[in-house]
């Protein structure tokens, strides 16, 4: 009996193995399965988040090579254009030169701070300044209407250069107001130009140098 008792339970328990041991492998194999999912799931985002930034590398290089034409075309307009001044800057000295050789130099003055003209920063036209141009008018002893009148403006180099141009501009504009305002010489007859800083006649370092550059000079010709 006993031995009967003992035979039943070892084959109770080897039965409870058994059927244990189908139960781990059945819940391993579906881990694994899950987990072979989730690997392919991965595996699938990396994959498209690769391809996506292959995109984005491309659309990079391809703003980088747009960049570089745009830069390119920029530097050849920036060319151009300097190419473009430098003919009408040419073009203009040769106008000038063929006007002034078709015409005889009658008189020439210089006013400068020094001898009475315009002050650091000025454009008022000083008396001094109008008593030398009223000089000018009588000792043409003629008709002031038949001659041409050029008129220079110069600043010494200080400030800015673009202003020095304009302020040069202003002063040669304060003397052909007054000779046409005051002695009635036509407009058509006078031109002006301003040369800002750029043709100095004394050392900029200094102040008498300076004074001597802020000047306007006056040709006529005949």
């Amino acid at each position: 009996m006993m031995h009967r008792a003992l035979i039943a339970l070892t084959v109770s328990a080897l039965a409870i193995t058994g059927s244990t041991a189908c139960a781990t492998k059945k819940y391993v194999n579906t881990k694994v399965g899950d987990v072979d999912g989730k690997v392919t799931t991965l595996s699938g985002d990396v994959e498209k988040n690769q391809q996506r930034i292959n995109e984005v590398d491309q659309k990079a290089g391809a703003a980088g090579d747009a960049a570089r034409a745009a830069d390119a075309r920029a530097a050849a307009a920036g060319e151009a254009a300097g190419a473009a001044r430098s003919a009408a800057d040419s073009a203009g000295s040769k106008a000038d030169a063929i006007d002034k050789n078709g015409r005889r130099l009658v008189y020439e003055v210089v006013l400068n701070e020094a001898k009475g003209g315009f002050k650091f920063n000025k454009t008022e036209l000083p008396d001094d300044a109008k008593a030398a141009l009223d000089k000018v008018i009588t000792d043409l002893q003629a008709d002031p209407k038949g001659v041409y009148f050029e008129i220079e403006g110069h600043t010494d180099s200080r400030g800015d250069t673009r202003y020095n141009e304009q302020l040069g501009m202003k002063r040669a504009e304060a003397v052909k107001r007054y000779l046409y305002e005051t002695h009635q010489v036509p407009l058509h007859k006078i031109n002006v130009i301003s040369y800002g800083e750029d043709k100095p006649v004394a050392d900029n370092k200094t102040k008498e140098g300076r004074a001597e550059n802020r000047r306007i000079v006056v040709r006529l010709l005949s």
